[in-house]
């Protein structure tokens, strides 16, 4: 199993500390891409670069983004962090069980996602991953230092890279995450313009839809299947229209 695939993702980083310690233990444990989305900070100030000591070359090649989508460009599996309890379906795992998934198809790409330093990850934010992970802690003290958090999590890692090929689980051709969402964004403009959705409520619902797809791992050919039948819909809907106007 490889980790040359997968993308540590941080979200709005806010301390340079913070930024040159993930990049030294992303090295500690033999990853190399480092995301950053809209940082709050400048990855290559004294501070971060001080703080990276031998794995300065992670910080300076580390991909800057504006938002998350972008991060994860032709990703085809990402895991979210949360330390905060989740009112949706989707369970919370822990980090030794869930993360080996990321790496079973290691010649694709695959991220890890860490939110904020002071509230993590917004509820849209979470709607990108498929499975969500929390850093079991001691109850009377929860919070995680996101350098330490992302530190558990690469160390998790290296260990499942080590593991021999024929201990992991065969997976099927899933779905890029990018391809996945253009389809939520036709199912969306379908449902709201077949009145199923409604403006003010459609961001909620549309939580339910991914909830849904999520679980199911969907794969190329399904994505495509399914966005072959809302083709077919909005054909149908066009044509009944416009003979209707004749």
């Amino acid at each position: 199993m490889s980790l040359a695939g997968l993308r540590i993702v941080l979200v709005e980083p806010a301390g340079p500390l913070n930024v040159g310690a993930i990049a030294r233990v992303m090295k500690n444990f033999g990853l190399h891409h480092l995301v950053l989305v809209n940082p709050q900070c400048n990855p290559l100030s004294m501070e971060a670069l001080k703080m990276a000591v031998h794995a300065k070359e992670i910080l300076e090649s580390a991909v800057l983004v504006a938002t998350l989508p972008e991060a994860l460009q032709g990703c085809v599996r990402a895991i979210a962090t949360t330390g905060r309890v989740r009112s949706w379906e989707m369970p919370l795992e822990n980090p030794r069980t869930a993360l080996p998934w990321l790496l079973e198809e290691p010649e694709k790409p695959a991220a890890l996602i860490f939110g904020r330093e002071d509230r993590g990850l917004s509820n849209e934010e979470l709607n990108y991953a498929q499975r969500f992970v929390c850093i079991p802690t001691n109850q009377n003290y929860l919070s995680l230092n996101l350098a330490t958090a992302v530190a558990i999590c690469c160390y998790e890692l290296a260990q499942c890279a080590e593991l021999p090929e024929t201990q992991t689980q065969s997976q099927s051709d899933l779905a890029p995450l990018d391809v996945v969402e253009a389809y939520y964004q036709q199912l969306e403009s379908l449902l709201l313009k077949i009145g199923y959705l409604y403006p003010h409520t459609a961001a909620s619902r549309m939580e339910k839809f991914r909830q849904l797809y999520n679980r199911a791992h969907l794969e190329t050919g399904e994505v495509a299947m399914l966005r072959g039948i809302m083709h077919q819909v909005e054909w149908a809907l066009k044509n009944q229209i416009d003979s209707e106007n004749l």
